[in-house]
């Protein structure tokens, strides 16, 4: 056998195994010169390093520090209503204390001795000596009561005061993050939009927190069911969530590598085609991702959402809709393809 038909069987023979592996393995071989079928993954989604590291560091910062305000107008009320009973117990116990304040006034420091020396036997005076320990014993109760009330209001008070001072702070947190998003979202042409919003989209079961209302850091620690890898469990919660209320199109979550949040496991990609990522969204797979995104944006609060991204237009809480153009103008880079999700 001549060296060229040996080289030729072993080409085929190579080849053939190579078709057989990719068979076993799941993955579409495509002949040269096909159509290639729909990436698995939208690629790269555009982006500079630095303008996903302000938009992830920003969009925390303010829901974090929303969330401590919301925890410092709970504890404000809850000390408004504790002054609120201390001043009220003050006032019922006005009419005793006057009084006892009178009866002190008026009978004196002699008052009592005068009371013990004018009693007519020992028998007397030890009955009234019992009755102004009793009386001493009364008015030494309702004053000390009454200091009680008072300290509780005065402690309510400063701890209001507090609660004002903490809510201030973290509202100059939230402002300093939303200027520093908007800042970065400026770079690449960020301004307002009417962004996507639907009054009918459907309402999504809270992702659980911490006793304090905020969320707190997770690991990659959940199975992936879009691609076998990780996610963290409150990204799977929302995954669970979106596929509950009717949006089951095709979704990538985990990524090695690559932008954003998917090598955390806190990022998917929710493709407004149905089986895979294609060019620009038209027609109904538009209005999927349209209605998808303001489902994302009207539960975000309840799902620890910290920022969506479609059809070139960027949402966070510390910034509303605003437009976004992706680095490379292409359907991945500008999300018109897909709806991105990055969580908390």
């Amino acid at each position: 056998m001549t060296a060229p038909v040996r080289r030729r069987r072993w080409s085929l023979a190579v080849a053939l195994a190579a078709a057989a592996a990719v068979l076993l393995s799941g993955v579409a071989f495509v002949p040269s010169g096909a159509a290639a079928a729909p990436k698995p993954t939208p690629g790269d989604e555009g982006g500079t390093p630095l303008l996903r590291d302000v938009l992830e560091s920003s969009s925390r910062g303010y829901v974090e520090a929303q969330n401590a305000v919301t925890k410092s107008r709970n504890r404000q009320l809850q000390l408004t209503l504790e002054l609120r009973k201390a001043e009220e117990k003050i006032k019922l116990m006005e009419p005793e204390i006057e009084l006892v304040a009178i009866t002190s006034y008026r009978n004196g420091r002699i008052g009592p001795m005068s009371m013990l020396l004018n009693s007519a036997s020992p028998d007397d005076f030890l009955r009234r000596a019992v009755n102004l320990d009793l009386l001493a014993a009364r008015d030494n109760a309702k004053l000390g009561e009454l200091n009680a009330a008072l300290e509780q209001a005065r402690r309510a008070k400063a701890a209001i005061d507090a609660e004002l001072k903490e809510e201030q702070k973290q509202l100059a947190i939230m402002a300093k993050q939303k200027s520093e998003a908007e800042k970065a979202l400026k770079l690449v042409g960020g301004k307002a939009t009417g962004g996507f919003v639907s009054a009918t989209s459907p309402v999504a079961r809270p992702a659980p927190r911490n006793s304090n209302g905020s969320f707190s850091s997770q690991s990659c620690s959940a199975d992936d069911p879009t691609t076998g890898r990780c996610i963290t469990p409150r990204t799977l919660h929302m995954l669970k969530e979106t596929q509950r209320l009717g949006f089951k199109r095709f979704v990538n979550c985990f990524r090695p590598g690559g932008p954003y949040e998917h090598p955390k496991g806190r990022a998917c990609d929710f493709s407004s085609e149905q089986n895979g990522f294609g060019g620009d969204a038209t027609g109904n797979d538009k209005l999927y991702g349209n209605n998808l995104a303001a489902f994302l944006v009207r539960n975000a609060d309840a799902l620890g959402v910290m920022y969506v991204i479609w059809y070139r237009q960027f949402w966070s809480p510390a910034t509303g809709w605003k437009s976004y153009s992706g680095a490379n103008g292409d359907p991945s880079s500008d999300h018109t393809n897909h709806v991105h999700i990055s969580m908390l």
